[in-house]
């Protein structure tokens, strides 16, 4: 396992980690959990990400019961949550201070430790205005209750405006943002956020490299019975799987799957690395259900050097959806 430097700061994070996002909780209890996240953590992962919202808490829970049945060392740990979606009640949603403060309690308690290392918010909420949600990490870091905030699926303009609002009063800025990155989905990461990257030393933690499914190559033929989209609470997921049907992306990803076959790895192995060859990424949010695919996942690491500029430009021609980048005018008489 490599380690990267988490943004514009001293803390090194695995360039692999593991999340909790739609497997604790619902497709699994503590046990397999216990299982996958000691395969991740063996494999050298140091960074489990979660959410207030997951499962409704329960996958807090979970990883808090994992941690406390493997005994491993808290400083070995680098631990996250996310803030935004705590409950129905009209003060158990949004980046309110109220919220911020009970939601990381809450959170704080189910994961059975004293700190997070990471707190996000979840999403950005139009409603707070953003100096107060700022005062609120602020606070919360100032508690000893987080050691860094940062932002998740915010738009770049409002990332800047918190930084430098917090910059103006002395505050603490934000470190990270969690944004959706993969193949298919690369906008932000690949142009959005440039400046962000280069000015701030903005870090990433990127989630859903697989495309949610799409890039393991098994919905290539349609979606397998008792896959994750043919369950009753992913109807989100098959409209997704809709969707790049109509996009060709199904079509993509049966000539990514010729590809990865031809350098000897897995099409999810590919997959990550290609993230991996990002050097605005921090690291990889990865998640299994079962602690073989944990496996796989990890081996997306020794992946990493068959990627060569042939091989990169190889699938660039594939999927055809880099984004238009900014001109440099300076190239211009």
């Amino acid at each position: 396992m490599n380690y990267r430097y988490l943004g514009r700061s001293g803390l090194k994070i695995s360039e692999l980690s593991y999340g909790t996002w739609v497997t604790f909780g619902i497709q699994m209890g503590t046990e397999v959990a216990y299982q996958c996240m000691k395969e991740a953590y063996d494999a050298g992962v140091n960074f489990f990400d979660n959410a207030e919202v997951y499962a409704n808490g329960e996958a807090e829970k979970i990883m808090g019961e994992v941690i406390k049945k493997a005994g491993w060392k808290r400083t070995d740990l680098i631990l996250s949550t996310k803030i935004f979606w705590g409950g129905k009640g009209p003060n158990d949603k949004g980046l309110s201070r109220k919220h911020i403060f009970e939601g990381t309690n809450a959170a704080l308690k189910r994961l059975q430790t004293d700190y997070v290392d990471l707190i996000f918010c979840h999403r950005p909420d139009i409603h707070t205005p953003i100096e107060e949600t700022v005062w609120a990490m602020n606070l919360i870091i100032r508690q000893g209750k987080a050691l860094y905030w940062g932002t998740s699926e915010w738009p770049a303009e409002r990332i800047r405006a918190a930084y430098e609002f917090a910059l103006r009063e002395h505050l603490i800025p934000p470190l990270m943002e969690q944004p959706q990155y993969n193949m298919f989905v690369r906008e932000k990461m690949e142009k959005e956020y440039l400046f962000l990257f280069k000015e701030i030393g903005l870090g990433t933690t990127v989630w859903s490299p697989l495309g949610s499914g799409l890039l393991t190559g098994k919905y290539n033929n349609g979606i397998p019975e008792g896959s994750r989209l043919s369950l009753k609470d992913y109807e989100f997921l098959r409209k997704r799987y809709e969707e790049a049907k109509k996009k060709g992306e199904i079509a993509k990803v049966q000539k990514l799957s010729e590809v990865a076959k031809e350098l000897g790895i897995s099409l999810p192995e590919m997959a990550i690395a290609w993230l991996l060859k990002n050097p605005n990424v921090s690291t990889v949010i990865t998640g299994a259900s079962n602690p073989e695919q944990v496996k796989q996942n990890m081996n997306a690491t020794n992946a990493v050097k068959l990627l060569t500029d042939e091989v990169m430009e190889k699938i660039e021609e594939i999927l055809d959806n880099k984004p238009e980048q900014i001109p440099d005018f300076t190239q211009y008489n």
